[in-house]
């Protein structure tokens, strides 16, 4: 097999030029030359941030594209991609020189270039110096993970990816030239991602010689190692091998095939793996000797195998029949391990001229989608230039549920994963059993809302039809709308996603909101009309409730979830009421007066009946005056009870003077009032408050309370027999861990 070129420095144009090209594109003439005189000027003195200057590392990706088979296209995409990030508008400077798809390519990778740097880097920063194991291996799948993710997000153009594998290979060989100390995770980075990439897309020369450089970097020490064992018996082996291929050619073709037979190269990594992976020594590693056959057809390859296994002694279980059944990325061939007369294993592998050129170059081969036609990639039949781009798509989805397989810890979090493909064959990554709704959610949001039908590969299906990998998706839409509510019964298997069923909830809820909101709003603005109080901030009021918006307390008073009663206590502070002149006044008490039997003195009508207020609660000592009331006696109020100001107000002349008996306060009688309190809820906080009415030998007779934005709202009736012993314990209360105030209402 024929090694690839290495330029690590500047190359000769000479060298570009005369290297085969692919079929160009329309009004491709003279595309390569022109690009690189275009690029030229601006990359001329520019460098990498590996140290490589920036022109000799465009004409060596362009080299290594042109060996491959890559259209002029590609190549002059080596540099029209570093030639963006010195132009204002790329794309419309490079459409204008080149056309649209050069434009395209080249703004396309050259994204791809800088946000893959941009996540190195950012992987870097992250990363401690010095790893565990356990840390390392998650490092490397993150890094793994992320980079897939923007290997696929950027497959627009296909050749997007080939121009990657192109600019990483003489990264590497780059550093292998200069001997420079290679970056932390450039070298993994080609080990995890880009070679397995390669190898998927069937790329073997590629592969090869990334994962040979990558784990020279990687370790070095294994490496040197290997290369020695290699060496050491090097010529003795290689004058074995070219005797067994002069004969099995010579045999071959003497059997009537059209046979050629060469050695096949040695890679020291695949060796490596293959020791560590079966745990062989060196010389248990059959494929250190290789040959390889070309023959004219499939059933000559048959008949070549037959032939080798009768002259020389098979080992049957190193055979593998590829042709029978084709690896995933379309390899084809048969291996087989056999032993020639002094017990020497060979490998051999036999395949037609056609599997070799895809074992090869792959689908770098007719690479450009666009210019692929029914040729199709990896075996895949295309009927033209989208079908090609999808058989290509396809290829690196598998390729991506391989690279997961390969990660056990992060199997289960990868495998109930599908990916789907837009009508412009951009890939969306979907749930298992996604529908054609999940999709149009995934998409965007407002596709969602408005998603009315799907066409699957062409075909009209139900919305909640399971989506398969590697299908294309097209939606259909309202102008205006938003979605349905059956799609959020389970049962009817319209969603799969939980985002999708999110957003779904989020638009209802949306609706639901702003009716709710408004019922609040016009109950609080209804409550301060009524109160007088319009000039009121809504903003500040809700603040001062412990709400972060004013709409925040619509929304709770609109769900009925918050008392208006609370917010009338807040804008009815405590106060003594001032009542005008025309109202009639309380009168003192009489001197003379005796005190009643029921402990009330009911100034001129002695054995009145008479009753405690329970708006007000009043207790000794408070200020207290009498009213009158139809049939129920004298009804006792505070002074400064807002009610009484009220029924002052309409009857004046039923009012009455009481005052308190005798020693009342000290009778053993007890009254029950009611303490409000406000603070920030926290856990223990009841428990804190009765406390201290226990201490202070207060009977609780009841308590109310109500959290609301994380503030709490409580009321305490406790009997006392003394009103003014209440001041000191609501101080004491007042003093708790988060209580704001606590007053007597």
């Amino acid at each position: 097999m024929k090694s690839l070129p290495v330029q690590p420095g500047a190359t000769d144009r000479s060298n570009v030029v005369l290297l085969r090209p692919a079929p160009d594109f329309p009004g491709q003439t003279d595309a390569l030359a022109r690009a690189r005189a275009f690029a030229e000027p601006l990359l001329a003195s520019e460098l990498l941030d590996t140290g490589e200057g920036i022109l000799a590392h465009a004409d060596a990706m362009a080299c290594i594209l042109a060996s491959i088979g890559g259209s002029a296209a590609m190549q002059a995409a080596s540099y029209l991609v570093y030639a963006c990030d010195h132009l204002n508008k790329p794309h419309d400077v490079i459409a204008k020189a080149f056309g649209d798809n050069f434009a395209e390519l080249a703004v396309e990778t050259a994204k791809l270039v800088r946000v893959q740097r941009q996540a190195r880097l950012a992987r870097l920063a992250r990363t401690p110096v010095v790893l565990d194991s356990a840390a390392a291996q998650q490092a490397a799948a993150v890094q793994t993970e992320n980079v897939r993710k923007m290997l696929l997000a950027f497959s627009r153009d296909l050749r997007v990816v080939m121009l990657r594998l192109a600019s990483r290979l003489q990264t590497l060989r780059f550093f292998a030239a200069t001997k420079l100390p290679v970056p932390d995770g450039l070298a993994s980075e080609a080990l995890q991602v880009f070679a397995p990439l390669a190898n998927r897309l069937g790329i073997w020369e590629i592969k090869w010689e990334m994962e040979d450089l990558a784990f020279r970097f990687l370790e070095p020490a294994t490496y040197k190692q290997v290369a020695r064992l290699l060496d050491e018996k090097r010529v003795e082996r290689e004058a074995n091998v070219e005797r067994l291929r002069s004969q099995l050619e010579a045999e071959l073709n003497a059997q009537g095939m059209t046979a050629r037979v060469s050695g096949r190269p040695k890679h020291i990594y695949s060796i490596v793996k293959k020791m560590r992976g079966k745990s062989l020594v060196f010389d248990k590693v059959y494929d250190v000797r290789a040959l390889r056959v070309v023959v004219a057809s499939v059933p000559e390859c048959y008949a070549a195998l037959g032939w080798v296994h009768d002259r020389f002694v098979a080992i049957a279980e190193e055979f593998d029949d590829y042709i029978a059944k084709p690896k995933g990325n379309g390899y084809q061939s048969l291996h087989t391990v056999v032993r020639d007369a002094s017990g020497q294993p060979t490998e051999i592998q036999i395949r037609t001229q056609v599997m070799h050129d895809h074992a090869e170059n792959g689908v770098a081969a007719h690479w450009a989608y666009k210019e692929a036609g029914a040729k199709g990639y990896a075996g895949v039949s295309a009927s033209g230039a989208y079908d090609a781009k999808i058989a290509v798509l396809r290829q690196l989805l598998a390729w991506e549920r391989d690279l997961s397989g390969a990660q056990p810890q992060a199997q289960s979090l990868l495998e109930d994963r599908i990916y789907v493909l837009t009508p412009d064959a951009a890939i969306v990554e979907l749930p298992q059993g996604a529908t054609a709704v999940d999709f149009a959610y995934t998409v965007h949001t407002s596709l969602g809302h408005r998603c009315r039908g799907a066409r699957v590969d062409g075909a009209m299906v139900p919305l909640h039809t399971p989506l398969k990998n590697g299908q294309t998706v097209e939606v259909t839409t309202a102008k205006e709308g938003g979605p349905s509510r059956d799609w959020l019964n389970p049962e009817l298997g319209y969603l799969v996603s939980h985002r999708a069923r999110t957003k779904v909830r989020a638009w209802f809820n949306a609706q639901a909101m702003s009716e709710t909101i408004a019922k609040g709003r016009e109950a609080v603005e209804r409550l301060l009309q009524r109160e007088g109080k319009t000039a009121v901030k809504l903003d500040d009021l809700a603040t001062q409730l412990g709400f972060s918006n004013a709409d925040a307390l619509f929304e709770d008073v609109g769900k009925e979830e918050f008392s208006l009663r609370t917010i009338e206590q807040l804008l009815r502070p405590p106060e003594v009421p001032q009542f005008d002149a025309q109202a009639p006044l309380l009168r003192k008490p009489r001197t003379g007066d005796n005190p009643s039997k029921g402990g009330l003195l009911v100034v001129g009508v002695d054995s009145l009946m008479t009753q405690m207020a329970k708006c007000c609660k009043p207790a000794p000592p408070d200020t207290i005056c009498g009213f009158v009331t139809r049939g129920k006696g004298v009804s006792v109020h505070r002074t400064d009870c807002s009610n009484l100001r009220e029924m002052v107000a309409k009857n004046g002349e039923r009012l009455i003077d009481v005052e308190w008996g005798v020693g009342q306060a000290a009778s053993g009688s007890v009254y029950p009032v009611d303490v409000a309190v406000q603070a920030q809820d926290r856990q223990g906080l009841l428990r804190d408050i009765s406390e201290v009415f226990t201490k202070e030998k207060m009977n609780v007779t009841g308590v109310q309370t109500q959290s609301i934005k994380n503030v709490a709202w409580m009321t305490f009736t406790v009997e006392v027999s003394d009103s003014g012993r209440l001041h000191k314990v609501l101080g004491l209360v007042a003093d708790l861990p988060g209580v704001r105030w606590a007053r007597r209402k």
